[in-house]
């Protein structure tokens, strides 16, 4: 059965499915939005199903569902006809969601709540995109931004498009990118959603978009275009060799606990459409008061139609999932061969897009790393901890920060598995930027109204001598330092990486590790503050990262040739060149590494870690007519002098003729 507002010769299709409402109707608004012009009740078809065709509309139509049936939210039941419904499959919404605490009103204790609700609004819908494929490809760079914030104070987009899906088409925009060397941008939710309730009184607004109405209807507010906006977008990034991939969020909805406002799929179905333990509580895997019934059969069609939808008429690259266990998870319990993940994977227009799972959720076994099967693509935060230990100077690092610029083989290589599936990231927009990284080592989320309770207490970070901000120019210096060296371990390692946007010229959020409510300038990239020395620096290991293909292999490394070269495909030695022993890999004070890559074409990358913080001569076994050199211009090496403390240097092997001829990257 098709759901949704379908557009017909004779008419609009309307169709919506509860499996226990008694009665289902439409409300018919006028291109206002305020006048309900017609109320009319749906047919049973059976199954849950009910439709009616109704004539003389089109194009524009504007209109809302109810339910009607018993109200025992105890039993997780909740209809009440009036509320004003959300279709779950709108494709357009003309406003955005904002939460009055009428919308959460028991039945008969609240009036009508169509003036409260954005109206779906009926559309045509475009031709489908013409099939391409993704441009991103596993080993590539994502790069994780919020509309919003990315381009709300960028100087050259004109002011009516800042802060929209549109101004990712700026030619301003498009170039940071290609410096950057971006594969894909994953951009945070864009579809509708509302704030949480307690934001409102606190002045606050969620800023993020992690709190969904809607699945398939954008936000008006970043896409006052509506879908062709996105449309148009993602075909100027394509044009300039980046995918887009969308952020999206189906494991809760912004109708939260049972004190929450009642919007769309609580009014029509609240027992099928969320999970309930058995004594009819609502279950919170999420930690956001409700968790979608992912397992269920017309939930899973629900959330496959809504990636069809942006693949076929956006043209997207494939979607991130959010809290990914919970599209996991049977009767409960995680499985990675649930019905709706083997779904997604097969579904003839889904199955090769970019599927990225955030690995874990806050329920029974909710980590997950590692769990999920390919082609999903995982966050490793196993990653961004360990790298941040080992930079912070922590003990017994060293072997770890091996095996995570390898892809961690120990999470990834499990069942035969040949290549890493790891997305490596540093920061992410959940947490401390990486400027706060290392020069904060509390968080301060005070701004956020909870008495600084919310948001992790344990951010691995440091603060190089003075917390926040400073004039200490020992302290500015070891902070650009340490950003470098972040910067240059994460493109130094094997497979996808990620940056979130701003980290690469050294975005703040003054500390706050919980920013979700932040609508303003602790989130607003500060576009003309920023530091273009230090994004002049990940410009140039883009460029080496480009240049480079065995950073961008995803597949495990053996210490063997991978070719007639000879040449082993990683070389793992000390600072003297001497390959490391056992004793050397124990040590727990060890923070000096050099792995040595060997590239297909027979020549070697030398990766010089020094997280030490004393300076030290790194020395490079030789090869007979070949000479080692920089490999990145903007960072010249001179093996003879001592490298800096905590840095990472990159030295290139080439033929000698070549080597004295040319140039670092």
């Amino acid at each position: 059965m098709t759901l949704g507002a379908t557009i017909t010769p004779e008419g609009i299709r309307f169709a919506a499915w509860s499996s226990s409402a008694r009665r289902l109707w439409v409300s018919i608004f006028d291109d206002t939005g305020a006048l309900e012009t017609d109320r009319l009740e749906l047919n049973p078809e059976g199954g849950g199903g009910h439709a009616l065709l109704v004539s003389g509309l089109g194009d524009g139509a504007r209109y809302g569902f109810r339910a009607d049936g018993d109200y025992a939210p105890e039993r997780g039941l909740w209809f009440d006809p009036n509320k004003l419904l959300a279709d779950p499959y709108a494709v357009e919404v003309d406003r955005p969601y904002q939460y009055h605490w009428r919308l959460a009103a028991k039945r008969n204790e609240g009036a009508d709540t169509a003036p409260l609700m954005p109206k779906a609004i009926a559309r045509s819908l475009p031709k489908p995109v013409p099939p391409q494929p993704p441009l991103f490809r596993p080993g590539g760079l994502i790069y994780e931004l919020n509309v919003r914030s990315f381009t709300k104070l960028h100087p050259d987009v004109p002011e009516a498009q800042r802060g929209t899906i549109a101004a990712l088409a700026h030619p301003a925009i498009v170039e940071h990118l290609k410096r950057l060397g971006v594969s894909a941008v994953e951009l945070m939710p864009v579809t509708a959603s509302i704030d949480e309730r307690h934001l409102p009184p606190l002045g606050l607004s969620n800023a993020w978009g992690y709190n969904p109405v809607t699945f398939m209807a954008l936000d008006p507010r970043l896409a006052p275009g509506g879908l062709k906006e996105l449309r148009n977008t993602i075909a100027t990034l394509r044009k300039a060799g980046i995918g887009t991939i969308l952020d999206l969020v189906f494991n809760h909805t912004g109708e939260s606990d049972r004190l929450g406002p009642t919007l769309s799929l609580r009014g029509l179905d609240a027992l099928a459409y969320y999970r309930h333990q058995a004594d009819g509580r609502l279950v919170n895997d999420t930690g956001t008061g409700n968790t979608v019934a992912c397992d269920h059969p017309v939930v899973r069609e629900m959330v496959l139609d809504t990636l069809r939808h942006f693949v076929r008429f956006a043209g997207v690259d494939g979607f991130r999932f959010d809290l990914a266990p919970v599209l996991g998870r049977v009767d409960g319990a995680f499985d990675p061969e649930a019905p709706l993940l083997r779904a997604i994977a097969g579904d003839p227009v889904l199955c090769d897009r970019v599927l990225i799972a955030e690995p874990w959720d806050i329920g029974p076994s909710g980590y997950q790393l590692g769990n999920f099967r390919p082609p999903y693509l995982e966050w490793n935060d196993r990653y961004r901890d360990d790298v941040r230990r080992f930079w912070r100077g922590d003990a017994d690092a060293v072997g770890v920060l091996a095996t995570r610029l390898a892809g961690s083989s120990d999470v990834f290589s499990r069942e035969g598995q040949p290549a890493s599936r790891a997305v490596n990231f540093i920061a992410a927009h959940d947490g401390m930027t990486l400027a706060d990284i290392v020069a904060y080592e509390r968080k301060h989320n005070d701004a956020n109204g909870e008495h600084n309770h919310d948001g992790y207490n344990e951010n691995l970070s440091w603060n190089n001598g003075a917390e926040g901000e400073t004039d200490d120019a020992a302290i500015v210096k070891a902070r650009f330092d340490d950003q470098r060296a972040l910067l240059a371990t994460l493109f130094a390692s094997r497979g996808t990486i990620m940056l979130t946007a701003g980290d690469e010229f050294g975005r703040t959020q003054k500390g706050n590790n919980n920013a979700y409510a932040q609508d303003n300038a602790i989130t607003w990239l500060d576009w003309a503050g920023r530091d273009q020395a230090l994004e002049r620096y990940a410009s140039s290991l883009a460029t080496l990262r480009r240049a480079f293909p065995a950073l961008t292999d995803t597949h495990f490394l053996t210490g063997k040739p991978a070719d007639a070269s000879a040449i082993p495909d990683v070389e793992w030695l000390m600072e003297t060149g001497a390959p490391l022993s056992e004793t050397e890999w124990n040590d727990r004070d060890r923070h000096r590494l050099v792995m040595m890559l060997g590239d297909s074409g027979g020549s070697r990358l030398a990766v010089m870690v020094n997280g030490d913080r004393r300076q030290c001569v790194f020395t490079l076994p030789v090869r007979d007519g070949y000479e080692w050199g920089p490999a990145i211009e903007a960072q010249p090496v001179d093996l003879a002098r001592p490298l800096p403390s905590r840095s990472v240097n990159f030295m290139i092997e080439r033929r000698a003729a070549q080597s004295r001829n040319g140039k670092g990257l």
